[in-house]
C-alpha cells in the first residue's frame, strides 16, 4: 500500500516534471513572439524614420532649387530694369535728333533768305523765298506724321477744342460752330498733340 502511494507521488512528480518543461517551453515561445514584434515594430519606425528623412532631403533639395531659380529671375528682371532705363534715357535724349537733322536744310534756307533780305529791295522776291520756306518747313513737318486739325465751321468740341471765347453767331448754323482759330490744332500720326484754341458762335 505504502508501495503504492510512492508509486504515485512518483508519477505525479514525473507528470508535473515533464508539464513544466512544456509551460515554460510555452512561456519562451511567447516571449520570442513578443520579441519579434517588438523587432518588427521597431524596424517598422526606423523604416518609417528613414522614408521621413528621405523626403525631408527630396523637399530640401526642391526648396534650395526654388530659392536659386527665384535669386536668378530676380537678377535678370534687375538687369532688364536697368537696360530698359539706359534705352529709355538714350531714347529721350536722342528723340528729336532726326528731327532736328531734317529741320537743318530749312534753317540753311532761313539764313540765306535772311541775307538777301538785307540785300534786296525787291519785295515780291523776298516774298517768294519766304513761302517757299514755310511750305517746305510745312511738307516737311507733314512727312514726320504732322497733320493740321480741320476746326473752322466744325462743332466745338471739348476733347479737341478750347473756346477763348464766345461770340454771337452771325447765322442759326454757325451757334455752337468754330468760327475762328486763334491758334490751330494739330494730330502726330493720328494722335492729338495740341488743342485747337478757337472763338465758338452762341
Amino acid at each position: 500500500m505504502q508501495k503504492k502511494e510512492q508509486d504515485s507521488e512518483l508519477s505525479g512528480n514525473l507528470e508535473q516534471q515533464e508539464n513544466e518543461p512544456d509551460s515554460r517551453r510555452q512561456e519562451d515561445i511567447q516571449n520570442v513572439q513578443a520579441e519579434d514584434r517588438d523587432m518588427g515594430e521597431a524596424k517598422a519606425q526606423m523604416s518609417q524614420e528613414g522614408d521621413d528623412a528621405i523626403k525631408i532631403a527630396k523637399l530640401e533639395n526642391q526648396l534650395q532649387e526654388q530659392r536659386d531659380k527665384y535669386l536668378r529671375l530676380v537678377a535678370e528682371f534687375d538687369n532688364y530694369r536697368k537696360r530698359i532705363a539706359r534705352e529709355k534715357l538714350d531714347l529721350i535724349q536722342t528723340a528729336n535728333k532726326e528731327v532736328i537733322i531734317s529741320l537743318l536744310d530749312i534753317l540753311d534756307d532761313c539764313d540765306r533768305a535772311a541775307g538777301q533780305m538785307e540785300d534786296s529791295d525787291d519785295i515780291d522776291s523776298v516774298k517768294e523765298g519766304a513761302f517757299l520756306i514755310f511750305n517746305k518747313l510745312k511738307n516737311q513737318l507733314q512727312a514726320l506724321g504732322l497733320k493740321e486739325m480741320e476746326s473752322l465751321h466744325e462743332d466745338f468740341d471739348a476733347e479737341l477744342h478750347d473756346a477763348v471765347t464766345e461770340v454771337p453767331a452771325s447765322s442759326k448754323d454757325l451757334k455752337g460752330k468754330v468760327i475762328d482759330n486763334v491758334q490751330k490744332g494739330y494730330y502726330l500720326n493720328d494722335k492729338l498733340i495740341r488743342h485747337a484754341k478757337v472763338v465758338v458762335g452762341k
